[in-house]
C-alpha cells in the first residue's frame, strides 16, 4: 500500500499534499498540550509499533504481499489527531531513510493509511463501542472491526489512486506515463488481498491490543471513551501513567516484535503496485506483475515512472544495510534504527514545542515594546 515514486503524476501528489496539511495541522495543534506532557513516549511506542507492524509482509492472492498498518489501535489509544500524527511520523521515516513509500508520494500514502485510516477506525470503534465498560468484550469486536475498515478504506483510496493515473495523465499515443493499470485493475487487485488476509491482519492486531490492555492497563483505552471517564480526567489519567517507566511493557512488547521482524521475509513476491521500473523489463518480474494485474503489464516502465522513481536514494533501501551480510539480522537492526529514529523526532517535536511555548511566556525586557 506504499506509493512508489513515479506511480503517481506530479499534479497527483502536489494535490495530495495539498490535502493532507490541514490534517497534519490540526493533529500538531490537537496534540501540541500532550507533546509536552509523559504522552511522548507513548505515542512514540505507537508509531514505532506501527512502523514495525508493517515490515511484517504476508502473502497475498495473486502472489503478491501485504501488511497491516497499526492505524486502528492507535487512534484508539491516542485518539484520531494522535494516530495522524503517528503514523504519519512512521511513513516519513520509512520513506527518508529505507524507501518504503515515495517522498513525492509521502502526502498520498500518509492521506490514504494515516489520516483517512485513523478517521475511520476512530469513527467505526467509538460507534461500535458506544458508552460500554473499558473492559466489555464489545470494545475488543469493536476495536477489531474498526482497524479492518480503516486499512480496507485506505486500500480502497490508494487503489483509486493508482487507477486514476492512466486515465488523467498520458502520452499522445495514449500510453500511460505513471501509474498503468486502471480503475478496473487497481480496485479489485488492492482491495481482494485487503479485504481478506491483510484486512485480517489488521482485525487480529487491533483486536489484540485493545483486549491486551484491558487486563494490562485499562486507562489507556479512556481518551477514546469519553461516555465513560470525564475527558480532562481520562486524558491527566493516561498522562500520570505514560511515561517511560509505565510504558516499559508496552515497549517490551515492541522489542518482541522487532526480534520477529524476519517473518515479515518469509513472503514471497512484491506489494502490488510498489513494483521497481527494472521489473517491467525482467522477465521473472514481469510474470509475476502480469500475474497479478491481469496480463495488462507493460513490457517497459511508463516514462514519468522511470524518470521519478529515482528521485530519492534511501540510505537503507529495502531495510537491508549495505553492510550487513546476514538478511534477516539485518531486518533487526532496520526496525531497531526505524524505532530509534521515531523517538528522536518525537523528542524534537516535543522540544520545539516547548522551546516556542516557553518564549511566548516569558516575560518581556524592559523597555521593550
Amino acid at each position: 500500500m506504499h506509493i512508489p515514486d513515479g506511480y503517481l503524476s506530479p499534479a497527483t501528489c502536489a494535490t495530495m499534499y495539498v490535502a493532507a496539511a490541514p490534517f497534519w495541522y490540526v493533529a500538531l495543534k490537537k496534540v501540541q498540550r500532550l507533546l509536552n506532557t509523559r504522552l511522548v513516549p507513548l505515542i512514540s511506542v505507537f508509531a514505532a509499533f506501527s512502523f514495525v507492524i508493517m515490515m511484517f509482509n504476508l502473502p497475498l492472492p495473486g502472489g503478491t504481499t501485504g501488511h497491516a498498518v497499526g492505524m486502528g489501535v492507535a487512534a484508539i489509544v491516542l485518539g484520531p489527531w494522535g494516530s495522524i500524527l503517528a503514523v504519519s511520523v512512521a511513513l516519513l521515516i520509512q520513506a527518508l531513510f529505507f524507501g518504503d513509500g515515495g517522498i513525492t508520494a509521502f502526502a498520498a500514502n500518509s492521506f490514504n493509511m494515516a489520516i483517512v485510516g485513523s478517521l475511520v477506525a476512530y469513527g467505526v470503534y467509538r460507534l461500535i463501542a458506544g458508552n460500554v465498560p473499558l473492559t466489555s468484550p464489545r470494545r475488543v469486536v469493536a476495536g477489531a472491526l474498526a482497524g479492518y475498515a480503516g486499512i480496507n478504506m485506505a486500500a480502497l483510496l490508494a487503489a483509486i489512486e493508482f487507477g486514476l493515473q492512466p486515465l488523467l495523465f498520458h502520452d499522445a499515443s495514449g500510453a500511460p506515463l505513471y501509474a498503468p493499470y486502471p480503475l478496473s485493475i487497481a480496485i479489485p487487485a488492492m482491495m481482494i488481498g485487503h479485504l481478506t488476509f491483510a484486512g485480517l491482519a489488521e482485525l487480529i492486531v487491533t483486536g489484540g491490543v485493545v483486549a491486551y490492555l484491558q487486563r494490562a492497563d485499562p486507562s489507556l483505552l479512556k481518551r477514546t471513551a469519553p461516555g465513560v471517564a470525564d475527558r480532562d480526567e481520562a486524558v491527566a489519567e493516561v498522562t500520570s501513567h505514560s511515561g517511560w517507566r509505565a510504558s516499559r511493557a508496552l515497549c517490551a512488547g515492541l522489542a518482541v516484535l522487532m526480534i520477529a521482524t524476519p517473518l515479515g521475509l518469509l513472503a514471497a513476491g512484491t506489494a502490488w503496485g510498489e513494483w521497481s521500473p527494472e521489473d517491467f523489463a525482467n522477465p521473472a518480474a514481469h510474470a509475476e506483475i502480469s500475474a497479478a494485474s491481469g496480463a495488462l503489464a507493460p513490457t517497459s516502465a511508463p516514462a514519468g515512472l522511470e524518470r521519478l522513481a529515482s528521485v530519492w536514494n534511501a540510505p537503507i533501501a529495502g531495510y537491508a544495510p549495505s553492510f550487513m551480510q546476514n538478511e534477516m539480522f539485518g531486518y533487526i537492526m532496520s526496525a531497531l534504527v526505524g524505532a530509534g529514529l521515531i523517538l528522536l523526532t518525537f523528542l524534537l517535536i516535543s522540544w520545539l514545542i516547548g522551546s516556542r511555548e516557553a518564549q511566548r511566556s516569558a516575560p518581556a525586557e524592559p523597555g521593550s515594546l
